[in-house]
Parts: structure tokens; C-alpha cells; sequence
């Protein structure tokens, strides 16, 4: 499968996706298609490196197989486990004259097998795109396994051989940086950083995906968006932030995003009191 003919291509699928790439995202997604090699995405949280993933998906018309990492995930929730209550009911039911070897044989087989996000996304004939988010979160030794599985996209499972992919998917990984990657790691991608757009970017993404939004509140929404983010908060607002305050403003039908609007729906961009706080004092916001 050929997943974009061009970085154009790339480019104005993904806007017809809902998703405005700029032309280093566009080249990059292209070439990871091109190439069949991961893309690494890393970046601040809440810039679109999920949402690129899943715009891929629905640009290329492919099924999207996400495995969310987090401290303590293990092989068994990520590449596969055996059905060992399945298993042993097996064993039970099984007549005494059955030999073990039999009864080993029956039950190490796809039927009793259990597919994690991993090894069904090697699996699958169709198109595919993985999402392996937040890999940072991982502990170091889960690398291990994601080397193999991004060397050569194929997996040993002991009691039935090496599963290869007969079609290549489509392979995401997303990173806050909160931990720098093996080299070993980033070798085996292709590399993209995403940061927070700047204010004509965010206001053609927030315009699109707001349709009714006035132009002259939509500048004002992401200038104090700019503002915000260069103040030392806890969570600095995501564009997805940036897209819902445009939806409460013309839910509650603002015309002006003067003082008291920001105030009266500063809670739908900022999500800790330490924070608001902050923009009060900073934006020199009333308080009251």
C-alpha cells in the first residue's frame, strides 16, 4: 500500500482529515509511508502528535491499533499472554488417556492466545496505523521489545515461531520528552518535534475546526492562548484546549473576549488553581 503519493499528497489528505499539517509534518508522514520506517514524534503535550496518528488513519481509510504505554506495562499487555483459565479448563477436560504432548500441543494454538496491541497490528492484512503513545512512559526494559518489533516487524512467541507482518503498518510513536529514548530506539525512526503552532497557524486550526467563530474573537482567543503559554504553568494550554474555548465562546455566544469573558471561562483552558491563579495575576485579570 502506497499511504501518500507525495508530501502534497501527505499534506492535503490530512487537511481533508481535519488535521493542518505544516511542511516538515507533511514531508515527515509522507516518508514515513515511503520508507515503511516509525515515525518518533516528540513535543509538548497537547500539540497533535496523538492526533496526527489518528488523522493518518482516517485519511488513509485504515484501521487505528493504539497501545497506550505507562509505568509498569508489560510484554503480556503489550505483545500477547496465553488464556491460561481457557487453557487449564482445557487440561481438566481432557480424557486420561490423552497424552500430555497432546494436550501441550492443543493448547498452545491460536485459540488460546491473546493479542495485545502489538502483535495484532503485526498480524493484520489490512492497512494498519500503530499508535504505541506516550512511549516515555515506559520502563527501559519495554524497549527491548519494541526493537524487535521495529527492526524486523516480527515477533517470537516460544510455542509457535516467529510471526512476521505480511503488510507493514503504519507505526507512530508519540513522546512528552520526559525521558530521553534509547538511541537504539531512534535510530530505527524517523523524527519529527512538534511544538505549539505559531498564532496564524492556530488561528487557520481553531477557524476550522470552529467554523462559526468570528475572525476578530478567534485573534483574540489565541493571543491570550501565546500569552498564557509563556507563563511557568503546571499545563500550558493544548491546542485542543485552544479549540474547545472557541466552542464555549459561541456556546455562550461571546462576541468580545474582553476581561470578564476570560475570566468567566478561564476553566475550560486552564485545569489547576495554581494556574489560574497565575493568569489572573498575570493578565491582570479582576479577581473578582
Amino acid at each position: 500500500m502506497t499511504w501518500f503519493s507525495s508530501p502534497d499528497d501527505a499534506s492535503s489528505r490530512l487537511h481533508g482529515a481535519g488535521y493542518l499539517a505544516d511542511a516538515a509534518t507533511a514531508t515527515t508522514t509522507f516518508l514515513a509511508g515511503a520508507l515503511e520506517k516509525p515515525l518518533l514524534i516528540e513535543g509538548p503535550a497537547g500539540v497533535g502528535k496523538t492526533e496526527l496518528a489518528k488523522a493518518v488513519a482516517r485519511a488513509t481509510g485504515a484501521d487505528l491499533i493504539r497501545l497506550q504505554c505507562y509505568e509498569g506495562l508489560d510484554e503480556a499487555r503489550a505483545l500477547y499472554e496465553w488464556n491460561y483459565k481457557k487453557q487449564l479448563l482445557r487440561i481438566q477436560a481432557s480424557s486420561g488417556d490423552e497424552g500430555w504432548s497432546e494436550t501441550h500441543d492443543d493448547i498452545f494454538t491460536d485459540e488460546f492466545l491473546l493479542s495485545r496491541p502489538l502483535l495484532t497490528a503485526i498480524r493484520r492484512d489490512e492497512p494498519t496505523v500503530l499508535l504505541i503513545d506516550e512511549v516515555d512512559k515506559t520502563d527501559v526494559e519495554v524497549e527491548g521489545l519494541l526493537l524487535e518489533v521495529l527492526s524486523d516487524f516480527q515477533v517470537t512467541i516460544p510455542e509457535l515461531g516467529t510471526v512476521a507482518a505480511t503488510r507493514r503498518p503504519f507505526v507512530v510513536l508519540t513522546s512528552n520528552a520526559t525521558r530521553e529514548l534509547s538511541e537504539a530506539v531512534k535510530r530505527r525512526c524517523l523524527y519529527l518535534h512538534l511544538d505549539y503552532p505559531d498564532a496564524a497557524r492556530e488561528r487557520e486550526i481553531v477557524t476550522s475546526q470552529v467554523p462559526g467563530l468570528d475572525d476578530a474573537v478567534a485573534g483574540q482567543l489565541v493571543d491570550v492562548v501565546a500569552r498564557l503559554r509563556e507563563l511557568e504553568l503546571k499545563k500550558a494550554p493544548s491546542i485542543a484546549e485552544s479549540v474547545d474555548w472557541a466552542r464555549t465562546l459561541i456556546a455562550l455566544e461571546i462576541d468580545d473576549l474582553d476581561e470578564a469573558a476570560v475570566r468567566q471561562t478561564l476553566g475550560v483552558v486552564l485545569k489547576h488553581a495554581s494556574d489560574h491563579a497565575r493568569a489572573v495575576k498575570e493578565l491582570r485579570l479582576a479577581s473578582r
